[in-house]
């Protein structure tokens, strides 16, 4: 058995590098002082906020489950680790969906990025209830979840309706983060259960 916290570290850095890298993206607009000088930036911000949001979604999830789990192995770190490489490409596909102005490949690419990271989380759940076992808390809290299937659902229709409408991909990425917004409650009641 290997204790959590060195995972939890590593994964809370790259989710701090994933912003900084985004924040970064945003550039200072050199054609004036006033706001109009803005607006040429305006996509580039839009992209930055969805993607700032379905970042913290996915480190707020991520920091419950961990904490519902007593420990991990190698087969959790690697699960960790393949989660961490699909969130690692959000910077890239935000920055090309805002520079392009939501034009369909990059919301088409962001969407399969979306849809990689939902299967990478959902791989180390399930890595994680596995070693944890079937009547763990974990799995309980866990059990089966529709808002994870609704989520690549809707994410794989985005994708197929990029190259008819990127707004209404764009608009449906926006509602998978609304569904997201508020954490998943079954962990933290859990977690009380437990005590």
């Amino acid at each position: 058995m290997m204790h959590k916290g060195r995972m939890e570290a590593f994964s809370d850095g790259v989710f701090a590098i994933i912003i900084t890298i985004m924040v970064l993206e945003l550039k200072v607009p050199h054609g004036g002082d006033d706001l109009k000088a803005l607006i040429p930036v305006i996509p580039v911000f839009i992209s930055y906020i969805l993607s700032f949001i379905y970042v913290g979604i996915y480190w707020n999830n991520h920091h419950h489950m961990l904490q519902a789990a007593k420990s991990v192995n190698g087969r959790i770190l690697w699960a960790n680790l393949h989660l961490l490489f699909w969130l690692s490409l959000i910077p890239f596909v935000t920055a090309w969906m805002g520079e392009n102005h939501f034009s369909q490949w990059p919301i088409a690419l962001y969407g399969f990025i979306m849809v990689m990271n939902a299967f990478a989380y959902s791989l180390l759940s399930n890595s994680l209830i596995k070693h944890e076992g079937e009547n763990s808390n974990l799995s309980k809290a866990i059990g089966i979840g529709s808002k994870g299937m609704i989520s690549v659902a809707l994410y794989l229709i985005a994708i197929a309706l990029s190259m008819v409408n990127s707004w209404i991909s764009f608009a449906l990425y926006v509602l998978v983060a609304i569904i997201w917004f508020i954490p998943d409650s079954r962990i933290e009641k859990g977690l009380a259960e437990e005590k």
